[in-house]
């Protein structure tokens, strides 16, 4: 990032990075170029973002604006932020997370909202599982609120369950990680299964933006229409979970209608739609019915 008219004898401050950083992002068309810039500043100086105003007139070392330069030129190049600096913060605590697996969204935190409410006594001995955990975002939030749980959680990628186990043993959360396909590698029964899957429809994949196309495809990609996973989960769930047990699943704008009725063709009841804080139809869950 070679920073406009800086000659050799210019002491650049941590106020005029900011400045001109969220200047540049801007240009580029960062929607969140100020934090952005404070994130990456912060990380490279090793400051936290309320120093860097308590500190805004210190000068930086050569080594500090390097340091900078290299994670703004990353992120300019589509790089996410959350990738940039390792982590990211979900339901309170910090998960590390990086190019093996998605990057846990606020909006994912409306799923878990659902499943704590599904399973209102935070002293049962639940038995709840996470459906393609990732970076084990969803579970280890619920174990958090439900610490007296049984926790399992799969995903068909090994890197993501390496990124997953890390987060649990660090976080110090009891959770039994399995490889395989979507519920494949679980035995029943369960109070709640809770899922976020890909639900992208395959063709608008490359109409993301450059940092979502950064994750995993295999995180995106739902399919055709964005709910070929979240189908064969609703068909095969029912024979997992207990009597009363819920199937819970976030999924994409516009597909609420659509994995309600799945939901609904598969025998369960008590459908419910959860909106997240920007008032999209965000979740969507359901009460196993009678097994045949």
């Amino acid at each position: 990032m070679p920073y406009p008219n800086a000659s050799p004898a210019k002491v650049w401050t941590v106020l005029d990075v900011l400045r001109w950083t969220t200047a540049h992002f801007e240009r580029h068309g960062l929607a969140t170029a100020r934090l952005d810039a404070e994130l990456l500043a912060a990380r490279a100086f090793g400051m936290t973002r309320i120093h860097l105003y308590t500190h805004f007139d210190r000068p930086l070392s050569p080594r500090e604006l390097a340091d900078y330069r290299g994670l703004v030129s990353r992120r300019l190049a589509g790089e996410p932020v959350a990738y940039l600096l390792g982590k990211k913060e979900f339901w309170s605590f910090d998960l590390q997370v990086d190019r093996r697996v998605l990057i846990p969204r606020p909006d994912s935190e409306t799923l878990v909202e659902e499943g704590l409410e599904r399973l209102a006594d935070p002293e049962a001995a639940w038995r709840i599982a996470d459906v393609g955990t990732g970076s084990g975002a969803l579970i280890l939030a619920l174990v958090k609120e439900r610490p007296m749980a049984q926790a399992f959680a799969t995903d068909i990628s090994a890197d993501a369950l390496a990124v997953a186990r890390a987060n649990a043993d660090r976080l110090g959360l009891p959770v039994t990680f399995l490889q395989g396909d979507l519920a494949a590698p679980l035995t029943g029964p369960f109070d709640l299964i809770v899922a976020n899957l890909p639900y992208v429809p395959s063709g608008d994949i490359q109409g993301l933006p450059a940092d979502v196309r950064s994750e995993p495809l295999l995180a995106l990609d739902g399919g055709s229409d964005g709910l070929e996973l979240v189908r064969r989960l609703i068909e095969t769930a029912p024979a997992l979970l207990g009597p009363a047990g819920c199937l819970a699943v976030e999924i994409g704008a516009g597909q609420a209608e659509a994995t309600a009725g799945l939901l609904a063709a598969g025998g369960f009841t008590d459908i419910r739609k959860r909106r997240d804080l920007a008032g999209v139809e965000r979740v969507v869950s359901g009460v196993r019915g009678a097994l045949s």
